[in-house]
């Protein structure tokens, strides 16, 4: 009864009271009831006295229910009759099945419990008897490892694995590959990219602009915790909370990363509170669609029209998460390294050496005092401070672009005018000085015709002796640019460049200094320096090269060394001059050690490129919360008064710690065993997972709009045996994967097509699609090529120009190259504003909003990006080199086992008969008419693809591999 007046009568007639007609509620038994002048909607026991019937059953149209102007379907004759017999037999209401506790279910009693391998398939089988129909054989052992691989671990068995499977005769052969495959570090990745789907991973922050963001950590904690089995409880707790929690861990705060997903809005001039509302929104709808599954956001601006959770509520929900720190900006940070969640195997700088140069520059800055000391006595005894710089003698001038120079007598370097905007110059000097404290190049620019100085763009400099880059720990600058700055010249980024300031420059000349930590010995050592000019124009105009063997006071910055001279003058006493910012400011640009240790810490940091994750954090006081009036946050309710941190009632209420309840509190909530929602939604979506639609097929809305669920009893067992068997994932996948249900064949049933054309019944397996980064995670192993490395910063493979041309901000794509290339799909860059091909083409969502199921659709795209993808091309080329590696040169049955091979790797099983002479049909037509390949054409096969064999050979094999890829059963798990 209640999804008939739920889908008819409730948005009129329902628990919004704004939005409700006539004054009439047919949601509760006391509204439908009501006395309403002599009448009622609803007259218990009396059909023929029920105004909601006679307006059903009316051919007026001003008088008939729905009315027409509605849109709603008419109600159906067998729904009439039902509800006539509901009243009939006394109208009694019962709560919606979804807010109700889970019923204590027991696995039925059937009549052939041979049949049945667990629990789940005593439930299935109850419901096929009932039907008088039997289930379906198990599926063949080469279908049942590949379906049950794929599900598990998104990555189908290789010809080894299958020939191991065939070949093991034990009973438990199936549970012991179904145990192997859980225990594979591959299941973590495989179900993190369902999680993250929830979570709306993505790596940029979406909107037009669409920046980069360093959300990875975030994923990498999802695999992790998936693949050491976190209890789901503890999951959901530290991903809502996890900043919360007493004396949080790093890994806890990471975990709270899920709400930091949301969208951030770059646009100039957007309004940041605008925009942090929108996340708080984001997150109360995300957390409702998540674990209780409920259209959350739709009481956002007035009470829900078919579920009972009012506009109030909503708001009670959103004040858990209103007083956050982020303001449409980055907020709380943590910083992670490569390696440190899921650790590497690559080389990468680890935790503890990070750490290390952490404590040493912290060390430098403690210390800094004493030294400050010490500089301020030899800045009194060496007033005013300046270096005795020596001109050094220009032995030779290397151009990169091939400019010519010339010599000046005063030691500068005159060059010619050049058209290259990148250059490096390569310059040999000599000196007679024992030691290196200081190096200064001067840029002296032409003047141009309205007299100002042409530009100066340095990007890097290198000072080598014998050949040896030397290290250098500090570069200062007479003609400062806060944007562009000195330093830039020693961050090995060519990107980085200092640009002076011509308006601070003095004598028309440009000054660069640049420090060791110590002393470099230059007696009878070859010198030379190198001046990168990568980014900008080129320079015009002359340079000299200078040294000193003392190392400089003061920096060459006038403006900063004559406030750090006057304070000097000014000052007391020692005490009195450490504490003035002017003299602090100028000790800091030479503080020789901490520059040492900055430098060290900065070219560690390079190499080991930590991200920078925003976690969640909450303001030290409360942010008020009100209701918005039309859901719009410049219309606060203020009459109304701020509202405290709630549920909704309709559930168990929440366990508070303190006064208010917090987001701990919430998450603590979700999780509790008398909360109904969480465990249903969860077990019905893992479910969803493995058939292809879940229990309750709007697994998105267990409202009183959704569907109720084909086999309720196993629902609520399912959902009661993942509490009581500790929230494990792992052990829930097990259930699922070795019933006899899971491991059905999932053939057609001619004998059903009528009965339960939907397989509802579950009397076998369906048939599903492979998500996106599946297919190409099945068509890299397939192929041999793909990189099983785990975590670690997105990854960016092969995809066409001009994907970026309608955004409103071009992207960087620098195609990855070696293994990075052939990384799992979870790991590629994925930009809200235009992802990857691949994951568009294929469904994927923009990750804007939560997806709790993503949609499927057929198009010619797909099977075009299959044939002809740049990648796929790539793949189906290491299919042909690897079939050469590993089947016969030589022999009358090469090709046929070159096939079957093929049909192996991408299918788990042989060819057939006919499927192997048509592939020999196929292959002699190839090699009869060789494909010829357009000029230039990117995918045309290497002549030494195939060793000893003409191209044509090779572009048979490869075209016969595409084939094979592009065929339903690849992209399909039966």
């Amino acid at each position: 009864i209640r999804p008939i007046l739920a889908n008819t009568c409730f948005q009129c007639h329902g628990p919004d009271e704004k939005k409700r007609e006539a004054d009439l509620r047919l949601d509760t038994f006391e509204g439908a009831t009501r006395d309403l002048g002599g009448y009622a909607a609803v007259a218990p026991g009396k059909p023929e006295k029920s105004a909601l019937l006679e307006r059903i059953l009316s051919h007026d149209k001003d008088e008939v229910m729905p009315p027409p102007k509605s849109k709603k379907p008419p109600i159906t004759p067998e729904q009439i009759a039902t509800l006539k017999q509901w009243i009939a037999e006394g109208a009694t209401y019962q709560g919606h099945w979804a807010f109700q506790p889970l019923a204590k279910e027991l696995p039925p009693e059937i009549r052939e419990p041979a049949r049945a391998r667990n629990a789940i398939d005593q439930f299935i089988l109850q419901k096929l008897e009932t039907e008088h129909v039997a289930p379906s054989p198990e599926a063949a052992k080469t279908t049942l490892l590949r379906r049950v691989s794929l599900d598990l671990t998104g990555i189908p068995p290789s010809p080894e694995e299958t020939t191991t499977f065939l070949n093991d005769t034990r009973p438990d052969a199936y549970e012991r590959q179904v145990d192997r495959l859980l225990t594979s570090p591959h299941y973590g990745e495989r179900w993190a990219r369902h999680w993250l789907d929830q979570a709306r991973y993505a790596d940029s922050n979406g909107y037009a602009i669409d920046g980069d963001r360093d959300m990875w950590p975030y994923r990498d904690w999802v695999v992790r915790a998936l693949n050491e089995d976190m209890p789901f409880n503890q999951f959901t707790i530290e991903q809502i909370a996890g900043d919360l929690l007493p004396n949080p861990t790093k890994s806890q705060r990471i975990a709270s990363a899920f709400h930091r997903n949301t969208m951030i809005n770059q646009e100039g001039g957007s309004n940041p509170e605008q925009f942090r509302n929108e996340a708080v929104v984001d997150r109360v709808n995300t957390t409702g669609a998540v674990w209780l599954g409920l259209t959350v956001g739709c009481a956002q601006c007035h009470s829900h029209k078919y579920d009972p959770i009012s506009h109030q509520e909503f708001f009670k929900l959103f004040a858990f998460f209103n007083s956050g720190t982020d303001v449409n900006s980055v907020g709380e940070t943590v910083e992670v390294l490569p390696g440190e969640i899921i650790p590497q195997k690559n080389g990468r700088v680890t935790l503890a050496m990070y750490e290390a140069a952490k404590k040493r520059l912290q060390a430098q800055h403690n210390t800094a005092s004493t030294r400050q000391k010490a500089w301020l006595e030899k800045l009194r005894a060496d007033y005013p401070a300046a270096p005795t710089w020596q001109t050094a003698v220009i032995n030779d001038v290397k151009s990169l672009s091939g400019r010519d120079f010339a010599l000046l007598p005063d030691g500068f370097v005159q060059l010619s005018k050049g058209e290259a905007s990148k250059d490096t110059l390569t310059v040999q000097i000599s000196s007679d000085l024992a030691q290196i404290d200081a190096v200064r190049v001067r840029f002296a620019p032409e003047k141009g015709k309205d007299n100002k100085l042409a530009p100066v763009t340095l990007s890097e400099f290198t000072l080598l002796i014998d050949g040896v880059a030397s290290p250098l720990v500090a570069a200062l600058s007479n003609a400062e640019n806060p944007k562009k700055p000195a330093r830039a010249t020693l961050d090995g980024d060519p990107a980085t460049a200092w640009i002076p300031d011509p308006n601070s420059a003095l004598n028309e000349a440009h000054d660069i200094w640049f420090l060791p930590a110590n002393p470099l010995p230059a007696e009878g050592r070859t010198l030379s320096v190198q001046l990168h000019h990568d980014k900008g124009s080129q320079f015009k105009g002359k340079f000299q090269i200078a040294l000193a063997s003392t190392a400089p006071l003061l920096p060459p910055d006038t403006k900063i060394a004559d406030a750090a001279l006057h304070a000097l003058k000014e000052s007391a006493s020692a005490k009195k001059e450490g504490a003035q910012p002017a003299l602090q400011r100028a000790f800091a640009l030479l503080d020789l050690p901490a520059l040492a240790a900055e430098s060290a810490f900065e070219a560690l940091k390079r190499a080991a490129q930590p991200a920078a994750l925003m976690v969640m954090k909450d303001l030290p006081t409360t942010r008020p919360t009100f209701l918005h009036v039309r859901g719009d946050y410049l219309s606060p309710d203020e009459k109304l008064g701020a509202l405290e941190p709630d549920t909704p009632a309709i559930l168990p209420r929440i366990e508070k710690n303190a006064v208010s309840a917090s987001r701990l509190d919430l998450a603590e909530w979700l999780v509790r065993p008398d909360n109904p929602l969480t465990p249903r939604v969860t077990v019905n979506r893992i479910w969803m997972r493995y058939f292809g639609q879940g229990l309750v097929e709007t697994e998105n809305d267990f409202g009183t709009q959704g569907t109720p669920p084909s086999h309720p009893a196993l629902l609520d067992w399912l959902a009661s045996n993942f509490i009581s068997e500790g929230w494990s994932l792992k052990k829930l996948h097990r259930l699922i994967v070795t019933s006899a249900t899971y491991r059905q064949s999932s053939n057609a049933r001619p004998d059903l097509a009528d009965r339960d054309p939907r397989n509802l019944w579950l009397a076998r397996q369906n048939r599903v699609r492979l998500d996106a980064e599946i297919l190409r995670d099945s068509a890299l192993q397939a192929s041999g090529l793909l990189d099983r490395t785990l975590g670690g910063p997105p990854v960016y493979p092969p995809q066409p120009e001009g994907v970026y041309t309608f955004t409103q901000n071009a992207k960087s794509w620098l195609t990855s190259k070696g293994s990075d290339r052939y990384r799992r799909a979870i790991y590629t860059k994925f930009y809200r504003s235009a992802q990857h091909p691949l994951t568009s083409t294929f469904d994927a969502p923009n990750f804007s909003t939560t997806c709790t199921r993503r949609l499927r659709s057929n198009t010619p795209l797909q099977a075009l990006m299959l044939a002809n993808d740049e990648s796929f091309y790539e793949m189906a080329q290491a299919t042909a080199l690897q079939l050469w590696k590993e089947t016969p040169a030589i022999g009358p049955d090469a090709d046929g086992s070159r096939i079957q091979r093929i049909f192996q790797r991408f299918l788990s099983r042989n060819a057939s008969p006919s499927e192997l002479n048509k592939s020999l049909e196929f292959l002699s037509h190839c090699r009869n008419n060789p494909r010829v390949e357009p000029a230039g054409d990117a995918q045309q096969p290497s002549p030494n693809l195939l060793p000893n064999q003409p191209p044509s050979e090779a572009a048979s094999w490869i075209a016969l591999a595409r084939g094979v890829m592009n065929t339903d059963e690849f992209i399909t798990r039966e």
